[in-house]
């Protein structure tokens, strides 16, 4: 207590004599705690608890004396001054709901995916991977036809009519659809094809027309063809969960026709990832968003 509070030695020797110091205790060591502007959290802490202790033991001329000094400084502790006008202490910021707990989750494992480099974004799959297989029936197979009109759409260049389709298909929001077929690198939308059940030769020919930064080089088009055979269903479905609920689609409003979609997981992510995955050195700055050719889709 001396190397936070100098000068209070001689009072704690006087209560071991049997002295009672405490109102003079809890004056100078409030004293103390005002002379600075600032504390570390180390004092903030010892000075609350010590004057908790002392509060309830001395006289009421001594707390207001104590309350009277505190009230003149800035961001004095709440809960010493709730004591000392005999109001029940704020309390804690209770834990986050698990609906909360799983929401942030499913944030930071978006923003570190997309933020990784390859090397990072493996990395997220394979601690996605070790999480274990999923259980048999938890997600619905998704329908030819999905993998069909991704294909068609692409081919037909019409781009916008892409995105929209991996906005229904994997129950996301338009922005981080278009997110997905824009990056740079490309996972993202391996990850897609493996969850919708895409062909290998259908996501080759996706690859060489939705994205130029993609298409333009045979030799990684080839390299997201081998993660797309290396990476399990259930690391992509366990992705494409935190997406939807870090990016949920948007409503269907009364009277729109609502959406075919391609249900994938209903519940939350397996577990969580650990924060910063990728690394310190891998990572590369924003979320990365090609100039290319899809920027919002067609109207």
């Amino acid at each position: 207590m001396s190397s936070l509070f100098p000068g209070l030695d001689s009072l704690v020797g006087l209560a071991r004599h049997g002295v009672d110091v405490k109102p003079t205790l809890l004056r100078v060591l409030t004293d103390l705690y005002v002379q600075k502007p600032t504390h570390s959290p180390d004092e903030e802490r010892q000075y609350v608890e010590l004057s908790l202790r002392l509060i309830d033991a001395v006289d009421q001329a001594t707390r207001e004396t104590v309350a009277r000094t505190l009230a003149a400084y800035p961001g004095a502790p709440d809960k010493v001054l709730a004591r000392l006008d005999g109001r029940p202490a704020p309390a804690e910021d209770p834990p986050p709901a698990p609906a909360t707990r799983g929401e942030a989750e499913a944030r930071a494992l978006v923003r570190d995916f997309f933020a990784a480099d390859t090397d990072g974004r493996r990395a997220v799959l394979d601690a996605l991977d070790r999480l274990g297989p999923l259980a048999a029936g938890t997600w619905p197979t998704p329908g030819d036809e999905v993998a069909r009109r991704l294909e068609t759409s692409v081919l037909g260049g019409r781009p916008g009519d892409f995105v929209r389709e991996i906005e229904r298909a994997l129950g996301i929001a338009r922005p981080l659809a278009e997110r997905i077929v824009n990056d740079l690198g490309g996972e993202p939308l391996v990850v897609t094809a493996r969850a919708l059940a895409v062909p290998a030769p259908a996501l080759q020919r996706i690859l060489l027309f939705v994205n130029p930064a993609i298409g333009h080089s045979v030799r990684r088009v080839y390299a997201l063809s081998a993660l797309f055979d290396e990476i399990s269903l259930a690391a992509a479905l366990r992705l494409v969960a935190a997406w939807r609920i870090a990016e949920p689609a948007v409503p269907v409003r009364p009277g729109q026709a609502p959406s075919s979609r391609a249900g994938l997981v209903r519940s939350r992510i397996g577990a969580t990832v650990p924060d910063r995955l990728a690394g310190p050195d891998r990572l590369v700055g924003p979320p990365r968003l090609a100039p290319g050719r899809v920027v919002g889709g067609e109207s």
